[in-house]
């Protein structure tokens, strides 16, 4: 179930009653895109399984992009905070972070992939969504990494564990290495070496 304290993303401030109704949508479509996958989802089947007239379900989000980055969103900021000791090594405290984040994705990989593909999606609603999601992985890398990291190396690592992520949803490499993989790219960057097997 999603944390009905998790701050909203939709496009308008909320009532409660009207923050329940989004989150049945947003628990109905975590069901419903696991049940039919991403092409089988629909606002409409979304709405039925959240027990809301579609209409309704309309007024809050515009599309089943709309719906799923709003599921990515809402998953990202409920996770605990980065506990980043800087006297950890560098790649310890980098798999730690990335591990967290990709506890997203393997409990259902055909809602990560769904997902995904929603946040290719270039309309406004998803966009800022997107960029929403953007911010909160930037922050938790800088935090993993420490102060006075160079920014280059913040950039690089979000692409790398963007890039690996689309890898894993292709089937070249298992979710549950991501962390490793990760960390290892960031050892090499700051010159530490190798972080070792994932």
């Amino acid at each position: 179930m999603t944390d009905v304290s998790v701050p909203e993303a939709t496009r308008r401030h909320l009532t409660q009653r009207q923050a329940e109704v989004v989150r049945r949508l947003i628990d109905a479509t975590a069901v419903e895109v696991g049940a039919s996958g991403y092409t089988g989802l629909t606002v409409r089947n979304v709405a039925r399984r959240a027990g809301v007239a579609p209409a309704t379900a309309y007024t809050y989000f515009s599309s089943k992009d709309h719906l799923l980055a709003e599921l990515l969103w809402r998953r990202m900021v409920a996770l605990p905070p980065v506990a980043a000791d800087p006297d950890d090594p560098l790649a310890e405290r980098l798999d730690r972070t990335v591990q967290m984040m990709v506890l997203l994705t393997t409990g259902s990989p055909i809602v990560v992939g769904a997902c995904t593909a929603a946040l290719l999606n270039a309309t406004p609603d998803v966009k800022r969504l997107r960029d929403h999601i953007g911010k909160e992985i930037h922050r938790r890398f800088v935090d993993a990494l420490g102060e006075g990291i160079d920014p280059e190396v913040v950039a690089v690592l979000e692409a790398t564990y963007s890039g690996a992520l689309l890898i894993a949803g292709m089937g070249h490499l298992a979710y549950g290495e991501v962390p490793g993989f990760v960390a290892r790219a960031a050892a090499l960057m700051v010159g530490t070496g190798p972080a070792g097997p994932a």
